[in-house]
C-alpha cells in the first residue's frame, strides 16, 4: 500500500486505493498550487527508487529536478485543455541520474480542491516492448521451429565451452527471433549483464539498438540480424554497444551467419570494447596536430628571428658605466623579475629596444622569445592580421592561416615599439587583448587566450597626446605601468670611449679590417658634439670612418658640405657639427667658448631649416634632408614638430 500524504478516512475509498495501487504505471497526484505531492502508487516507488517517507517528503519541482519551467508549462496546458503530454521529462531516481518518462497530466477537483494526476511510463520500457514486439512480428511464422533452433544453439555452445570462456573478446548467439542464445563470460563482463539476463531476450533492444553516433536503426537494417537474412559475414567497425547502466562504449564485431542444412537459424557474434584503440588514436592524432601546430610556429618564430637578426636587433649588453646607465640598470634589475607592463620613453636612438631586451631578458620569460612589433611600419589594413593573425582564406590573399605577433609571443614577451604611431581606431583594438588577453584570428570565431607581457616604447611625450586626443588614455594608462627613461647620448658623454670602442670593433669585423684604434684626440672630439641622432648616431659615424681609413688611421672628416641661407655657415654631414666661420670644424679642436642649451636648440634648428632648404623641403628619400642629417625620416619628422618647422613651407 502506497503512503498516503493526506488520509481522507473514507472507507469506500478503499477498494479504489487498492486499485490506483496495482497499476504497472507510476502515478503520482499532486496540488500544482502548493507544489505538493498528494498521493502515489507503488509503482511510483519502483520507478524512482525512493522510499514512501522521501517521495512523500519531496516537493513536486524536486520529483522533476531542474524541469521547473517545462513542469509549469505543462500544468498550466493541463488546466487548460483539461490534459497534457510530454515525452521530454526526467523522473528524480534514488541515484540521482534521472529517468526518461512519458509524461500525462489530467485534473480533477476534489472536496473543492483542483488536482493533477501524473502517470510516468519509463521510456526504457516502453522502447524495450515495442523492440521485442516488432522483432517478433517480423519473425513470426518465417523461421524454424523455436525449440530445434535452441537445440542446435545449445550443441554449439556446449562444443565450443572452453572457448567461449577462455576468450577475450566477446562472443553471443541469437536466433532468428533476434534472441540471444548464450553469452560468454568477457562479453558479461563488458556489458554489466549477466547470462542468464539476456539469455532469451532481444539483444536489439538491449544493448546494440543505435549506430556510433547514437542514432538509431529499425530492426531491418541491424547488421547482426542482417548475417541470418542474407546468410553473409558481417563486420562493423562504427557502433557501440550499451551497457546495462546506461552507458555505452564503441565497438567492432563481426556477424556470422549459423546454418543448418541449407537453412539459417541464425548468427553468432565477436566484438571487442575499442575504447582505449580509439582513445590512442585521438591521442596520437591530437598529437601529430599539436607537432604540426609546433611545428609552424617554431617555422615562424625562426623566421621572425632570422628577420630580426638582419635588421640588426643582436645587442648583448648595456655599455657605459655613468649614472644614467646605472641608474637604467636599476630600474631593469627591479621590474624584470615582474610581470608589470613597461613604458620605455627617449629620443630616437638611445637603445629602448636594447632596454627591452635586457628585461626580458633578466625575466622568468627568457625561454620564450621577444617578439618586436614597429607600430609605425604596420599598414592601417595590414593591422589585425599582423598582430592577431588570420585563418587561410580569410581574406584575398590569405593562402595560408598566419600567427599573429601576439600568438608568436605566447608565454614570452612582445616589444611595440613606436607604439605612440598607432592610429587610434587600432588602439582600442589593441587595449582589449592588452586587458583579457583575448583575441580572434580574422576569419575565425574561436576565441584564444594568450599569456604575453607586454613592453612598449616610443619617442613620443605620449601625456601630450592624450592631451590631443591622439592617443587613448586607457591604453596609456595600461602600458605606462613602470615608466623608463632611455637617456639621449648627451646625458651620457662618460660612456662615449666604452661605445665608440664597441662600435670600433664590430665596424672592423663588418668591413673585414684589422682592429684599428681611436686616438684620445677623437674621443675628445667625439665627446664635444651633441649627438642628435644618440647612439645610432655615434655608430654610424664610426662605421663611415671605418670605411674611409686609410693606413691604419681613422679620420672624421666632412664627406658633403650644404651651404646654407643662414648666416652662410656651413653644414657638416651626419656626425659631425656645421663648420665654424673661420673655416675650422668642431670636432678639429677644442671648444673656446661655453654654449647653452637654447644656443644648442637654435643651432639645431638652423642646421634643419638649412638642409631643408637644400633638399627643397623634401625630409625622406634619396637626398632627402633624413639622409642628409644620417637620421631616420620618422627621428627628423618628430623633431622638425617639436621646432615648429613644416617642411612642406620650404618646397619651391
Amino acid at each position: 500500500m502506497a503512503l498516503t500524504v493526506e488520509t481522507r478516512g473514507n472507507a469506500h475509498r478503499q477498494f479504489w486505493e487498492q486499485a490506483f495501487d496495482s497499476l504497472e504505471a507510476a502515478v503520482v497526484i499532486f496540488d500544482a498550487v502548493e507544489n505538493k505531492i498528494v498521493q502515489f502508487n507503488d509503482a511510483a516507488l519502483k520507478v524512482t527508487g525512493l522510499d514512501g517517507y522521501e517521495l512523500a517528503a519531496m516537493k513536486v519541482s524536486e520529483l522533476f529536478p531542474n524541469q521547473l519551467a517545462e513542469l509549469i508549462n505543462l500544468t498550466l496546458e493541463c488546466e487548460n485543455l483539461g490534459c497534457a503530454w510530454s515525452n521530454d521529462m526526467r523522473l528524480a531516481t534514488s541515484e540521482g541520474q534521472g529517468r526518461a518518462v512519458e509524461l500525462f497530466l489530467s485534473t480533477f477537483e476534489i472536496d473543492g480542491r483542483t488536482l493533477t494526476i501524473a502517470k510516468c511510463l519509463d521510456l526504457r520500457s516502453i522502447r524495450a516492448r515495442r523492440a521485442e514486439a516488432e522483432v517478433s512480428h517480423f519473425y513470426r511464422g518465417s523461421l524454424p521451429e523455436k525449440q530445434r533452433i535452441d537445440s542446435v544453439f545449445r550443441q554449439l555452445e556446449k562444443g565450443s565451452q572452453l572457448i567461449l570462456d577462455a576468450a577475450g573478446e566477446g562472443i553471443y548467439g541469437v536466433d532468428v527471433s533476434g534472441n540471444t542464445t548464450f553469452l560468454n563470460p568477457a562479453a558479461a563482463a563488458m556489458l554489466g549483464w549477466a547470462a542468464e539476463d539476456l539469455i532469451g531476450r532481444p539483444a536489439h533492444t538491449y544493448f546494440h539498438h543505435s549506430h556510433e553516433d547514437g542514432t538509431g536503426y529499425p530492426i531491418k537494417a541491424c547488421p547482426i540480424y542482417a548475417a541470418f537474412r542474407d546468410g553473409r559475414v558481417h563486420r562493423v567497425d562504427n557502433e557501440v554497444f550499451w551497457r546495462k547502466d546506461g552507458s555505452c562504449f564503441p565497438v567492432e564485431y563481426t556477424s556470422t551467419p549459423i546454418e543448418e542444412k541449407g537453412r539459417l537459424l541464425g548468427a553468432v557474434v565477436v566484438f571487442r570494447d575499442v575504447s582505449a584503440q580509439r582513445k590512442a588514436q585521438s591521442d596520437l592524432l591530437a598529437a601529430m596536430r599539436e607537432v604540426e601546430s609546433l611545428k609552424k610556429r617554431l617555422e615562424l618564430e625562426n623566421e621572425y628571428l632570422q628577420f630580426e637578426l638582419r635588421g640588426g636587433a643582436n645587442h648583448k649588453e648595456i655599455v657605459g658605466g655613468s649614472v644614467a646607465v646605472r641608474n637604467i640598470l636599476e630600474q631593469i634589475e627591479l621590474v624584470a623579475a615582474s610581470e608589470a607592463s613597461v613604458l620605455i620613453t627617449g629620443e630616437s636612438g638611445t637603445g629602448k629596444e636594447l632596454i627591452a631586451r635586457a628585461i626580458h631578458e633578466g625575466s622568468s620569460r627568457c625561454q620564450r622569445p621577444l617578439i618586436r612589433v614597429n607600430c609605425a611600419s604596420i599598414p592601417r589594413d595590414l593591422f589585425e592580421s599582423e598582430f592577431f593573425g588570420h585563418a587561410k582564406g580569410a581574406f584575398t590573399g590569405a593562402v595560408s592561416e598566419r600567427l599573429g605577433r601576439f600568438e608568436l609571443a605566447d608565454g614570452g614577451t612582445i616589444f611595440l615599439d613606436e607604439v605612440g604611431e598607432l592610429p587610434l581606431e587600432h588602439q582600442a583594438k589593441l587595449l582589449r587583448i592588452l586587458q583579457e588577453k583575448q583575441f580572434e584570428r580574422i576569419g575565425e570565431t574561436t576565441t584564444r587566450q594568450v599569456d604575453v607581457r607586454v613592453i612598449a616604447a616610443t619617442n613620443r611625450d605620449l601625456k601630450q597626446e592624450v592631451s590631443k586626443k591622439t592617443f587613448r588614455e586607457d591604453l596609456y594608462f595600461r602600458l605606462n605601468v613602470f615608466p623608463v627613461v632611455s637617456p639621449p647620448l648627451r646625458d651620457r658623454l662618460d660612456d662615449i670611449p666604452e661605445l665608440a670602442s664597441l662600435f670600433l670593433r664590430r665596424a672592423c669585423e663588418r668591413a673585414n679590417k684589422q682592429q684599428l684604434q681611436i686616438s684620445l684626440a677623437d674621443v675628445e672630439r667625439l665627446k664635444a658634439y651633441n649627438w642628435p641622432g644618440n647612439i645610432r648616431e655615434l655608430e654610424n659615424v664610426i662605421e663611415r670612418a671605418v670605411i674611409t681609413a686609410t693606413d691604419g688611421r681613422l679620420r672624421f672628416h666632412v664627406p658633403r658640405t650644404v651651404q646654407v641661407d643662414i648666416d652662410e655657415i656651413d653644414v657638416s654631414s651626419p656626425g659631425l657639427e656645421p663648420n665654424r666661420a673661420d673655416g675650422t670644424n668642431g670636432l678639429d679642436s677644442a671648444p673656446t667658448a661655453i654654449v647653452t642649451e637654447q644656443d644648442l636648440k637654435q643651432r639645431e634648428r638652423d642646421v634643419m631649416l638649412a638642409v631643408l632648404r637644400r633638399c627643397n623641403g623634401r625630409v625622406a628619400g634619396r637626398d632627402g634632408a633624413a639622409e642628409l642629417l644620417g637620421v631616420k625620416p620618422t627621428t627628423l619628422y618628430s623633431r622638425l614638430k617639436r621646432a615648429g618647422i613644416d617642411a612642406r613651407a620650404l618646397r619651391k
